[in-house]
């Protein structure tokens, strides 16, 4: 269960945009917790899973792959330390698949295929990290849409 009091704040703005339809209220939310944790500063890991989830809110995808990359970033300072004193069941290895798919989903509206190509590779490889839940099957069934999307690109 999460106990990370800024977790919990990320996750009640991923509850406004994708169970309410509030995307605008969800990216006012996040820019607070971003103001609130030091922005780049913070601790990596509430900067890894704010800026995946401010990544999901933006009308540009110029400004989702600056978030996406941010995420990215982050994630490479966690620790699975960290994770579990916030409550999180999942190891930090279990982020970069879902990070991957975003930044390749970004790189393909792009029209960059190479790079998109690049990180749905780096995705399917880390893929291993899940387990066999409602998350992993999201993941995976999104990394089996893109890789249908990028052979036709």
């Amino acid at each position: 269960m999460i106990t990370d009091p800024t977790i919990i704040r990320i996750g009640e703005g991923v509850e406004l945009h994708h169970h309410r339809g509030q995307r605008e209220a969800a990216r006012d939310l996040f820019a607070k917790i971003w103001d609130d944790i030091g922005g780049e500063q913070g601790d990596p890991l509430h900067v890894c899973v704010l800026a995946h989830a401010m990544a999901d809110v933006q009308d540009d995808v110029h400004q989702e792959l600056i978030w996406d990359q941010r995420a990215l970033a982050a994630a490479d300072l966690v620790t699975d330390e960290r994770v579990a004193q916030a409550g999180v069941t999942l190891p930090v290895a279990g982020l970069f698949p879902s990070l991957h798919l975003n930044l390749s989903e970004c790189y393909r509206k792009l029209g960059n295929l190479g790079r998109a190509r690049e990180h749905l590779r780096q995705a399917q490889a880390t893929i291993g990290a899940l387990g066999d839940d409602e998350y992993a099957q999201l993941i995976k069934g999104g990394l089996e849409r893109l890789a249908e999307q990028l052979r036709f690109d």
